[in-house]
């Protein structure tokens, strides 16, 4: 019995010689593009919202509370005409009290209590030329546009120009609008002072 099985055996390994030395190497390819322009992007104010402080009785019990309505100028200089789009990511991830993707969070206290959420509205764009904010959430392979404005989800990336296609642009400057709100107070231990302690990093990418 135990012939028969390494007759067995023998032929099975040699009829799949030719597969193994077929697969027995693969490619390895780096790519890149170095780019002789670089873009920089800056932010008005510092790149802060500071509502102030806001008194523990203003806030609803039950439902969340609107805080006014704020505007940064977001402007990208580059040193010739680029294609880019911008990618932000949330620093205070898993913090927002709304579970929709484009929130952002306003962070945690208490070990677990979020405080609230924010959306990053990208409206009014000017530029060299004519563009619409577009919107990737598949690191650029397609872009979907809207002329009337656009959010900048966390991890999504927006671009600027139109058909949908981004657009080689030397400048853009655009309103980032923030909406921001608070959680019910029903939920909240309001017992001393609590920050407001929102953060987002917003990186350029080359296209």
């Amino acid at each position: 019995m135990n012939a028969s099985f390494a007759t067995v055996l023998a032929v099975m390994l040699l009829g799949g010689t030719s597969c193994v030395l077929a697969a027995s190497s693969v490619d390895l390819t780096v790519k890149g593009l170095i780019t002789p322009s670089a873009c920089s992007p800056s932010l008005s104010e510092d790149g802060t919202v500071d509502f102030g402080k806001l008194p523990a009785r203003d806030l609803s019990l039950e439902s969340t509370t609107q805080l006014p309505l704020a505007t940064l100028k977001l402007s990208v200089s580059c040193e010739a005409p680029t294609l880019f789009a911008l990618h932000t990511g949330d620093n205070r991830l898993g913090s927002s009290y709304f579970f929709h993707p484009r929130y952002y969070g306003l962070g945690l206290f208490n070990g677990d209590q979020k405080l609230g959420s924010y959306e990053i509205g990208v409206f009014n764009p000017i530029a060299d030329v004519p563009v619409s904010p577009l919107i990737s959430f598949d690191s650029g392979k397609t872009w979907l546009v809207n002329s009337s404005g656009s959010y900048m989800e966390p991890g999504a990336w927006i671009a600027f120009g139109d058909s949908p296609t981004p657009k080689a642009l030397s400048s853009v400057t655009v309103d980032l609008r923030i909406d921001a709100s608070i959680a019910p107070a029903k939920g909240l231990t309001l017992t001393s002072e609590v920050p407001l302690n929102g953060s987002a990093t917003l990186d350029v990418v080359y296209l």
